[in-house]
């Protein structure tokens, strides 16, 4: 009984309990501060800063950083801190969207093998594992290959590398609420299989999957940028491609790598942080 009462709870205290112990922590903070003002300035960067992120300017090539351009400019003598903000955009884009096409995908196929159970069930996962045994940046760049070379195609192709885990996430979490006494009473109520997987099963498994998917951004704009390095990023401003360029003259203008690596660094940092923070405010075990 005392099994049903907690999952009677209602689900606006459980998460206003999860809020506060996310606040306490000061990792998560962090990490959640230095993602929203990295969003704002890349919002808000075509209106504040007076360089347009691709001006070429050859008489400022490789200039340190100054006043003027505080991060310092390229090769091409454009700013390097209008091009680190524009490639903000293109890190949280592909790290936010993507998880929203492993959720469309990944949710569905974990709650479907869960739910139907036997061979569909077995059927499913097989398929599950030989997705998961692929390399992710060798299929992600296969899925590229085909889809072509937009940054929509992008995003696609990383999520359908992503969904995997979340797909095994949320069979295993069904499979295990699917024992517990609360189903067992909605069963004996007459409730169908597809309304208990709706009503109970699945928003009782969503903190967990939470979790993975903030788990899942740094990845995300990990593999962006892994993939813009090598030249087969996004057609957009990429602090990949960044790193690449400035590469080229490392020993002349260590800056150029230097500041799109610890922004890469910062940012899969703070998701990190917020990933965790997340875990311990959503661990069921710290609930009163």
């Amino acid at each position: 009984m005392a099994v049903a009462v907690e999952t009677l709870r209602p689900h606006h205290t459980i998460w206003g309990d999860a809020l506060i112990r996310l606040r306490r922590n000061r990792l998560a903070v962090v990490g959640v501060t230095f993602i929203l003002l990295l969003a704002l300035g890349a919002m808000l960067v075509p209106y504040v800063s007076p360089y347009p992120w691709d001006r070429q300017n050859y008489n400022i090539i490789l200039q340190n950083p100054s006043w003027a351009h505080p991060f310092g400019t390229d090769n091409l003598g454009r700013d390097v801190i209008t091009r680190l903000l524009y490639g903000a955009r293109t890190s949280l884009q592909v790290g936010i969207f993507t998880q929203i096409i492993v959720v469309l995908v990944g949710i569905p196929i974990g709650a479907i093998a869960a739910a139907a159970g036997g061979r569909m069930d077995n059927i499913i996962m097989r398929f599950v594992d030989v997705m998961y045994a692929f390399p992710d940046l060798l299929l992600i760049i296969l899925v590229r290959a085909i889809l072509g070379p937009s940054i929509y195609m992008l995003f696609l192709a990383i999520g359908l590398v992503a969904w995997v885990n979340v797909a095994r996430l949320v069979r295993g979490q069904i499979l295990s609420l699917k024992q517990r006494d609360f189903i067992t009473a909605a069963r004996a109520m007459g409730a169908s299989g597809p309304y208990i997987t709706l009503r109970h099963l699945l928003p009782n498994s969503i903190g967990p999957v939470i979790v993975v998917l903030t788990f899942n951004v740094p990845r995300a704009i990990f593999a962006e940028a892994a993939l813009s390095y090598i030249g087969i990023g996004a057609n957009t401003p990429s602090w990949g491609t960044m790193i690449r360029d400035g590469y080229e003259v490392i020993f002349a203008a260590p800056h150029l790598v230097a500041f799109p690596a610890l922004a890469v660094g910062i940012l899969m940092l703070s998701f990190t942080f917020l990933g965790d923070g997340l875990r311990d405010a959503l661990d069921p075990r710290l609930r009163r």
